[in-house]
């Protein structure tokens, strides 16, 4: 089972770069006791330490936490494969537990920028940035089965999940907190704009059109 956060498709950055990391761990993890959604606990995990990195000031660390705990949630569904452990409620468990990962990280980015930088526009940039993230996985989540490939090509493909943490990452160690949180708001909350005119249109075309 190879899902993004949408739990459809992996994104590119999940393809070329954090694949190449999670499948060898999972077969590495094949013959011991860790099951799929222990390691979906350890990604947030990872990510909540992230958190705390940049809350005490060391955003390279932060950056650094971000982009592993990326590539640990995609071991979970590499795991559940190898096992044949995949499930309905995993996957549901790690979508939900994804979630939580993603207010982290972003809010501790935010905190970080708001000390270092400008601390209003940093709050602003973080709300907004955490509102994206949370709004494009809802998209997929709520578009009908039938259509929801829609967003797997073009422009409306783009912030998936793994995009924007090697985004947080890269900004976090360059130091670039107010351009990564503007990016990250931007990109999310204009591609979720463009959902709703890709959907309107298809489901329309579908008869789905309300």
């Amino acid at each position: 089972m190879v899902t993004s956060e949408e739990g459809v498709y992996d994104g590119v950055i999940s393809r070329h770069l954090n694949r190449r990391l999670s499948r060898p761990i999972a077969r590495a993890l094949k013959r011991t006791p860790v099951t799929p959604n222990q390691v979906s606990v350890v990604s947030l995990g990872v990510a909540a330490l992230a958190l705390v990195a940049f809350a005490y000031g060391y955003n390279i660390v932060g950056g650094v936490l971000t982009q592993v705990s990326s590539i640990v949630d995609g071991v979970d569904g590499d795991l559940a494969r190898v096992k044949g452990m995949a499930s309905p409620f995993g996957g549901f468990l790690d979508a939900v537990l994804d979630r939580y990962a993603d207010v982290l990280i972003v809010m501790g980015l935010a905190m970080w920028t708001a000390i270092t930088q400008d601390a209003t526009l940093a709050w602003v940039l973080g709300f907004w940035a955490v509102t994206g993230s949370l709004i494009i996985s809802y998209t997929r989540a709520r578009v009908p089965d039938a259509a929801r490939t829609v967003f797997d090509r073009g422009v409306t493909s783009l912030t998936s999940r793994d995009v924007r943490l090697l985004v947080i990452a890269v900004g976090a160690v360059a130091g670039q907190g107010l351009v990564t949180l503007a990016l990250i708001a931007g990109s999310t909350h204009g591609v979720v704009f463009l959902r709703l005119v890709r959907a309107r249109r298809v489901l329309a075309n579908r008869g789905g059109d309300e």
